[in-house]
Parts: C-alpha cells; structure tokens; sequence
C-alpha cells in the first residue's frame, strides 16, 4: 500500500493494523520515503515465490545457493 506521510501520521493506528497484513510505503511530495514492514515476517518469508524453480519450502541455505549459482554463472 502507498500512503502519503500526512495520511499516515493522521491515520496511524490503522495503518499499525494494516502492516500486519502488508507493507506500507510512505511518500513526501510524490516520491516514496520510507517503507514499513512488519517485523515478525522473515526475510526468507517474504522472498518466497520470487526465485526461479522455488521449492515450497525455502531455507537461508537455498537462498544462498541461488545467489551464488548466479553469481557464478556471471564469473
């Protein structure tokens, strides 16, 4: 979601129960400043389904063999 940083800090209660569900990017004259995550969801969690032949499963482990497989298909 894309809020402005006026319509966030006059709202922001609901949006503090919104970034449980996603995240928030703020803006300041048309450009976005910040963005607001939630805390509780992994890294690993958020980068599922963004790899090329995902397993459903992924693990730190398999993220760093697809980061080095494509750095080594660059050397």
């Amino acid at each position: 979601m894309i809020v402005t940083a006026t319509e966030f800090k006059t709202n922001f209660g609901k949006y503090l129960e919104l970034i449980a569900k996603e995240d928030i990017f703020i803006t300041k004259n048309g450009k976005i400043v910040a963005k607001v995550v939630n805390p509780q969801v992994s890294a690993v969690d958020s980068l599922r389904g963004m790899l090329k032949n995902a397993p459903s499963e992924i693990s730190r482990e398999s993220l760093r063999e697809e980061r080095l497989s494509k750095y080594e298909d660059h050397v």
